[in-house]
């Protein structure tokens, strides 16, 4: 299976179970409170580019301009795109989505998140030519009970900690709307992720806290398009996240074997 720049997808993995046979839970695609509690716990340090967000804080550059430059072009009717940030956390990519002329939601579940994700807003005002920014705390589940559409929804390092990701991913497409795209990034279930983003990052250089992620429920880019086909959207392109040797800097490339972020489209 190709994306629509020859990203090979059938061969970015080991060999794994079909989307429906993983062990995810089927009640729902929501984020578990264990880990809701988890990252509400690390709220205060989230902005600390050298504590335990530092990975994020690394990586922000290269997936913030990667969604910039595959969403559609602005115009006089449409002079800013509407982009929900979901599992914002305390709004690392928000204020980056908004510092590039978007108008913001973020929405996450941890109150601790978003009171992190206010108090920097506040102490870090957006300049003139940046979009709107807003903070809610609640869940994907709500806005689509609500009826609320976007133009573009975004889900950066959120769906591997989903208690089921296809059902996650139907609600992204829920939440997009027609015409609209959906944004992921995440980690590939494969040794080398094991070895890089699993055991490295949390246990040898100290980049992570240890039990951040469960390798088991890391998704295979065959996976995510399979949820994404299931939900109605459709791939347009996905590149590999890739770090340095000391994880400071990141670069796009075609490795999708740990890292990786893509792009959907709602038809």
């Amino acid at each position: 299976m190709h994306s629509a720049h020859g990203v090979d997808w059938s061969e970015t993995g080991v060999a794994t179970p079909t989307p429906d046979s993983t062990e995810h839970n089927a009640d729902g695609g929501s984020v578990s409170p264990e880990e809701i509690a988890r990252f509400g716990a690390l709220a205060r340090q989230w902005w600390d580019p050298t504590g335990p967000m530092r990975p994020l804080h690394a990586m922000n550059p290269l997936r913030i301009g990667w969604i910039d430059r595959h969403l559609p072009l602005r115009s006089r009717k449409q002079p800013r795109l509407r982009v929900l940030d979901l599992g914002c956390g305390a709004g690392l990519a928000s204020e980056a989505l908004a510092r590039a002329g978007h108008d913001v939601l973020g929405l996450d579940a941890s109150a601790e998140g978003i009171a992190a994700a206010r108090a920097h807003l506040a102490a870090n005002p957006l300049p003139e030519s940046a979009g709107s920014l807003t903070y809610r705390v609640g869940s994907a589940e709500t806005l689509v009970e609500e009826g609320e559409t976007f133009d573009a929804v975004v889900a950066l390092e959120i769906i591997e900690h989903v208690t089921n990701p296809a059902a996650f991913v139907a609600m992204l497409a829920q939440l997009s709307r027609p015409g609209g795209h959906v944004f992921i990034s995440t980690m590939n279930r494969t040794l080398r992720a094991l070895a890089f983003a699993k055991i490295g990052a949390e246990y040898v250089m100290r980049l992570l806290p240890i039990g951040t992620h469960e390798w088991k429920k890391f998704i295979t880019p065959g996976e995510l398009a399979a949820f994404g086909r299931k939900a109605g959207l459709r791939l347009d392109d996905a590149a590999g996240m890739t770090p340095d040797l000391l994880g400071n800097h990141w670069r796009e490339s075609r490795d999708l074997a740990v890292n990786y972020i893509a792009a959907f489209s709602r038809s």
